[in-house]
């Protein structure tokens, strides 16, 4: 699924990648990614060609899972070493009707890169775009190529945001075997769930909560 090869992955690391070195290379990627894509949790498919890199460049939205998969292909179309992490995140500032779908604020396999620069691992989270943020309250993660780009514990006004509760390592792939089997275990309304999320609309919902 991180299909780097991908002739439209190939073109979008070699028209964003830009700068002398690997991580001036990562941090415009990251950007690239972040806010050139919509981050959008409604618009869940979990199937191989929903969860690939290069889906992401022809829908213009993902989820953290997919904009995360994206960020490690261009990576490694431009030559970066790069690999996918999880975690179980406790998320205290989803929409409502997430929080009624999922009856829970625990977000299985939340989705991040890993980016090998400068000798170390850094984490790279580009799922929430700069409007998005801004919109909802959020503080947008930044990246640099040294420090670990992860949620913040905060949002603006200081309310809760994220807490990450479990790390499920890094992998070179999606697993999205294990990752399916969680959400069928976590999320035992999956079905109802997906198709309830795909016919609404995850932007106006936020509109909606930040004005009331």
């Amino acid at each position: 699924m991180v299909n780097s090869d991908h002739p439209a992955v190939v073109a979008f690391a070699r028209e964003h990648a830009q700068g002398a070195t690997d991580r001036e290379r990562a941090v415009a990627l990251y950007y690239a990614v972040r806010d050139g894509f919509r981050y959008d949790p409604y618009s869940l498919d979990l199937t191989p060609k929903g969860m690939q890199a290069s889906t992401v460049l022809e829908t213009g939205l993902g989820w953290c899972v997919p904009k995360a998969t994206l960020l490690t292909a261009v990576c490694r179309a431009a030559g970066i070493p790069a690999r996918l992490g999880y975690a179980d995140v406790r998320n205290h500032l989803s929409t409502e009707r997430m929080r009624q779908s999922m009856q829970t604020d625990v977000f299985v396999w939340h989705g991040f890169s890993d980016i090998w620069l400068d000798g170390a691992w850094r984490k790279a989270t580009p799922a929430f775009n700069l409007s998005l943020c801004e919109k909802f309250g959020f503080l947008p993660l930044e990246f640099n190529g040294v420090d670990d780009s992860i949620y913040h514990p905060f949002d603006r006004s200081g309310q809760r945001h994220m807490e990450y509760l479990r790390q499920h390592g890094s992998f070179d792939d999606v697993p999205l075997e294990p990752m399916i089997a969680d959400f069928a275990k976590y999320y035992p309304g999956m079905g109802h769930l997906s198709s309830a999320l795909q016919s609404a609309d995850f932007d106006a919902d936020v509109s909606r909560e930040v004005r009331g």
